[in-house]
């Protein structure tokens, strides 16, 4: 009877080499990885403190624009300037809920803020321009450095 004779081919070396090969590539991919995020991580770091440095302090004139009714009021024009001076430094809007807010400096200074709105009353859903009504409030806020300020504005 005839033995049969073992050849040694070189498929396992093969399989061997292509499994340290994917090994190193993984290894390489996990790495690169790594450095990827070590790198967004400083960038990350370096735009935080520049928008730490960037960042100022300042207060918070917050208000809320009511009509006579003492109904939020939308599309109030908002006028903010310091007292003593004739020109506005500030002018914006109320929105949906009546509501308002602008950054100061932080001095302590006091504020007028004047608020006007141009109203018509509407009859079977047409406006009437010839009742319109001219609403205008005023009053006086003082703010003290970084401080939020919580007020009304009641127009008549």
């Amino acid at each position: 009877m005839r033995k049969t004779k073992k050849v040694n081919t070189k498929r396992r070396q093969n399989i061997r080499a292509a499994f340290v090969g994917v090994s190193i590539l993984v290894l390489n991919l996990a790495v690169a990885a790594q450095d990827d995020q070590r790198t967004a991580d400083d960038n990350k770091k370096t735009t935080d403190e520049k928008r730490d440095a960037k960042k100022k302090d300042y207060g918070v004139m917050f208000g809320t624009a009511y009509g006579p009714d003492d109904h939020p009021m939308y599309g109030v024009r908002v006028i903010i300037h310091p007292v003593g001076k004739k020109h506005p430094s500030w002018e914006l809007y109320s929105d949906h809920r009546g509501e308002f807010a602008q950054r100061v400096p932080t001095t302590a200074a006091d504020y007028i803020v004047t608020g006007e709105v141009e109203t018509a009353p509407i009859e079977n859903g047409k406006p009437q321009t010839s009742k319109k009504r001219h609403l205008k409030g005023e009053t006086k806020v003082h703010i003290d450095g970084a401080e939020w300020h919580d007020f009304s504005l009641h127009l008549n």
